[in-house]
C-alpha cells in the first residue's frame, strides 16, 4: 500500500490516541484498590502471619508470571504490524501461538510446582507460621498458570487491535470479582487465606474468558487453527528472539530497581522506608504512563506493517506530545502534593523526614524518564527488540558505574542518582537509535 492511501486510511490523530490510552490508564488505576483489599480482608482476621503470607505468595507469583510478561509486549508488535500489512491470516495466527507459549509455560509452572514454590520461599523465607500459609495460598493458585499467563497474550493482541476498551473490561471484571469473593469467601465462609487464593484463582479463569471473548475476531477465520502455519519454522524463530531480547531487557531492569532496594537497605531501615515510599510515585507515574507507551506500540506497529514511514515518525510524534504531558504534569502534582502523600503513606516521623529530603529525585524522575518510557514503546511496536537489549544493557552498565562511584561518596543521594541516570541513559541510546527505526518505515 502507498504512503498516501495509508495515512489517509488510518490518519494519527490526537483523539486516535486518546482513544488507545485512556482505557489502559484506567484499568491501571484498579489495580493497587485489589491490593489494598487483598490486605484489608486478611488483616481482618486479627493475626499477623495471615497477611504477610498472602503478600508474600503475591508477590512471588506476580514475579514468576512477571517472566511471561514478554507476550503481551512481543504480541503487540507482531500482531499490530501484520494488521498494518493487512495479513489477517497472521493477525490469527499471532494470537494462537502466543496462547500456545502461555499453555505451555502454565502446565510448565504446575508441573514444576513444589520446586517453584521451594525456591521462591528460600529466596524469600519467612516464619514457619508465615512460609506454611503462603504454601497453602501458593498450592491453589499455581493451578491457573495458564489462565494468568494467557492473559498477557491476550491483552496484546487486544492493544494492537487498538481494542483498549476491551483491555479495561478484562482487568476490571478481573479485579470486581476478585474483591467480590474475597470478602465472600474470607468474611462469610471464614475461609482464610485459602480463600483468597480461591477468589484470585476463580478471578483470573474469568478474565481469561472474558478476553479471550474480546479477541473472538481472531477466531472467526480459520488460520487460528491452520497448524502448519501456527508451527511455522521462520515464524516461531522469530517469535522466540523476539521475545528472549524483550526478556532480557525486562530482566536488567528488574535487577535495576531490585538493586536499588537491597542498597538503599545499607543505610538503614528510615532511609529504606523512604525509599519505598518514594518509589511509590514512580509506580503511580509508570501507570500513568503505560497507556501512551501503549499507544505509540499499535501506532507504530502498524505504521511499520504498512511501510509507512510519515505514519511512523507522526505516530512517535504525536504519542510522545501526550507522554510528555503526562510526565510533567505528575512532576508538578509531585512538586505541590508530594509532602502530602508522604505523610498519608508514613506515620513515622522520622521516614516522612526522609522521604521529604529525597523527594526532588522523585520530581525529577518522570521529566527524566519520559524519553526512555516512551522509546520503549515506539521499539516495541518496531518489533527492534534487538535495540531494546543491547541499549538496556548500556544503561545497566552506566547505572552500575553510577553506583560504585556515587554511592560510596554521597550515600543515598548517590543512589538516586544513578537511578536517574540510568534513565537517562537508556533515553539517550534508545533515541540514538531511532533514526534507524524510521528507516524500516519504507514508504
Amino acid at each position: 500500500m502507498s504512503e498516501p492511501a495509508a495515512t489517509a486510511q488510518a490518519e494519527i490523530t490526537h483523539r486516535r490516541v486518546l482513544k488507545i490510552a485512556l482505557p489502559i490508564v484506567l484499568s491501571n488505576a484498579t489495580v493497587p484498590i485489589l491490593g489494598a483489599v487483598d490486605v484489608g480482608v486478611v488483616g481482618q482476621m486479627g493475626e499477623a502471619a495471615p497477611i504477610g503470607a498472602v503478600g508474600l505468595g503475591a508477590i512471588i507469583l506476580s514475579t514468576v508470571y512477571w517472566i511471561f510478561g514478554f507476550l503481551r509486549m512481543g504480541t503487540v508488535g507482531l500482531v499490530g504490524q501484520a494488521e498494518g500489512a493487512g495479513d489477517k491470516a497472521e493477525v490469527s495466527a499471532w494470537l494462537t501461538r502466543a496462547l500456545v507459549v502461555a499453555l505451555a509455560g502454565g502446565v510448565l509452572l504446575i508441573v514444576l510446582q513444589p520446586l517453584v514454590i521451594w525456591a521462591a520461599l528460600e529466596l524469600a523465607p519467612a516464619s514457619d507460621e508465615v512460609e506454611g500459609l503462603a504454601r497453602q495460598y501458593l498450592s491453589i493458585r499455581i493451578w491457573t498458570a495458564p489462565a494468568a499467563i494467557a492473559v498477557y497474550a491476550l491483552t496484546g493482541w487486544l492493544v494492537a487491535m487498538e481494542r483498549t476498551a476491551g483491555v479495561f473490561w478484562v482487568q476490571l471484571t478481573m479485579n470486581g470479582v476478585n474483591i467480590l469473593l474475597d470478602l465472600l469467601f474470607v468474611l462469610v465462609f471464614d475461609w482464610g487465606v485459602p480463600g483468597v487464593a480461591a477468589a484470585t484463582v476463580i478471578a483470573e479463569i474469568t478474565g481469561a474468558a472474558l478476553g479471550l471473548w474480546f479477541c473472538r475476531g481472531a477466531f472467526s477465520r480459520p488460520d487460528w487453527r491452520d497448524w502448519p502455519r501456527i508451527f511455522d519454522r521462520s515464524k516461531l524463530v522469530r517469535m522466540a528472539l523476539l521475545n528472549t531480547d524483550i526478556l532480557l531487557r525486562s530482566a536488567m531492569l528488574m535487577i535495576i530497581f531490585s538493586s536499588f532496594v537491597f542498597l538503599g537497605a545499607r543505610f538503614g531501615d528510615v532511609t529504606l522506608a523512604a525509599n519505598e515510599v518514594l518509589i511509590q510515585f514512580m509506580y503511580i507515574t509508570a501507570y500513568a504512563m503505560d497507556g501512551f507507551a501503549f499507544a505509540a506500540e499499535t501506532l507504530i506497529a502498524r505504521a511499520i506493517g504498512r511501510g509507512a514511514r510519515r505514519q511512523v515518525r507522526r505516530s512517535a510524534v504525536v504519542t510522545s506530545v501526550w507522554g510528555a504531558v503526562v510526565c510533567l504534569t505528575m512532576s508538578l502534582a509531585f512538586a505541590i502534593w508530594g509532602p502530602w502523600i508522604i505523610d498519608v503513606m508514613a506515620k513515622d516521623p522520622d521516614v516522612q523526614r526522609e522521604a521529604r529530603d529525597f523527594l526532588p529525585f522523585m520530581v525529577a524522575a518522570p521529566v527524566l524518564g519520559c524519553a526512555a518510557w516512551m522509546l520503549d514503546g515506539i521499539f516495541i511496536g518496531a518489533t527492534r527488540s534487538r535495540d531494546m537489549r543491547n541499549m538496556m544493557a548500556l544503561s545497566f552498565a552506566v547505572y552500575w558505574a553510577a553506583v560504585f562511584v556515587l554511592v560510596p561518596w554521597l550515600g543515598n543521594n548517590g543512589l538516586w542518582q544513578a537511578l536517574l541516570i540510568s534513565f537517562v541513559a537508556r533515553g539517550v541510546t534508545l533515541g540514538l537509535r531511532y533514526p534507524a527505526l524510521e528507516r524500516q518505515g519504507r514508504g
